[in-house]
């Protein structure tokens, strides 16, 4: 049975493409909160932000300066930063590629999370067979079949209620190598001794728990923020810590037909308060950040941008002019 705490990663590590982002983890992981960070106000603009004013930024969500570095470091050798230096300060900015996947990774979170696409009753099944010297390949696979809403019913047997679309078909044949069956149909229920219904591949239980953790930790802030209680500071470090949390959403529940879930199932309040949360704090943090970094330049205005769930959803890429993932 899946667990949420299996998720590999969002983006996969794995195969040959140069641009890799960091892991999912069960926490936050340094890495994870730079991307988000500078995902939050540069995406669309792809503007270049001193070193030291990122690691200043880090600074306030608990990031050491050492580990701020290194997150910087081993960001820019994955392809995901690119540096730049001037005289002795030193900048970086999201790379084009990380820009474009995580626009397009934004936009998914959003979207399918969304209200839930009218399910048919089929289920599709994805059989594969990988050697055990193809462990590389076999991690990227699952990893892409998780960002894809498969859970896997069996060792080898993933399952989705959803279509195969064309794109995930191509990226199915070409993370496989030919060694992936894919089946459409509808569950036949054997006698109750021995049935096991294609939801169990997910932990419902599991899931729900964290949505209600998300409940717990998150609806406390709103009145706060809508009473001004909120300086600077905390917004920058709720706005990124509330969507490095709810984008791991998605993956853990893909959109499951409600007919199948629990009653009364927390996918939309869920959402309603993460973008409650998310776009009442755009404007305090993105002035937030703006006077950290010119702290640390003498450029004049660098191009920081908050963005809303609304500009999410529309599409924010980078190289974009200034005032928003994985195929599916």
């Amino acid at each position: 049975m899946a667990s949420p705490f299996d998720i590999e990663e969002i983006y996969p590590d794995d195969g040959e493409h140069s641009l890799r982002l960091p892991r999912r983890q069960a926490g936050t992981s340094p890495q994870g909160v730079a991307v988000t960070l500078l995902a939050d106000y540069t995406v669309r603009t792809r503007a270049a932000i001193p070193s030291a004013a990122i690691v200043a930024l880090l600074a306030e969500s608990g990031v050491t300066t050492a580990g701020a570095r290194a997150a910087i470091s081993r960001l820019a050798r994955r392809g995901v930063l690119e540096g730049s230096r001037q005289g002795r300060r030193s900048s970086y900015r999201l790379s084009r590629a990380a820009a474009a996947d995580l626009s397009a990774g934004a936009q998914w979170i959003l979207t399918s999370t969304a209200a839930t696409t009218p399910w048919d009753g089929h289920w599709t099944t994805i059989a594969f067979s990988l050697p055990q010297d193809r462990g590389s390949q076999r991690r990227a696979l699952r990893g892409q079949l998780r960002w894809l809403g498969y859970a896997p019913l069996y060792d080898g047997l993933w399952i989705s209620p959803y279509e195969l679309t064309p794109p995930a078909r191509a990226l199915l044949a070409q993370l496989s190598a030919g060694r992936a069956t894919v089946f459409r149909g509808r569950h036949v229920a054997l006698d109750a001794t021995s049935r096991r219904a294609p939801i169990e591949a997910w932990d419902v239980d599991a899931i729900e728990r964290h949505y209600e953790a998300f409940l717990r930790r998150w609806t406390p802030l709103l009145p706060r923020v809508r009473a001004g209680q909120v300086d600077g500071t905390e917004a920058v470090r709720a706005r990124t810590e509330v969507m490095d949390t709810f984008r791991r959403f998605p993956t853990l529940d893909p959109q499951l037909p409600l007919e199948l879930l629990p009653a009364g199932w927390l996918r939309q309040p869920a959402r309603q308060l993460f973008t409650a949360v998310y776009d009442d704090l755009a404007d305090l943090a993105e002035q937030h950040v703006r006077a950290v970094v010119a702290r640390y330049t003498d450029i004049g205005e660098p191009g920081i941008q908050a963005h809303t769930t609304a500009d999410l959803v529309a599409g924010v890429r980078g190289d974009e002019p200034c005032r928003g993932g994985p195929v599916r």
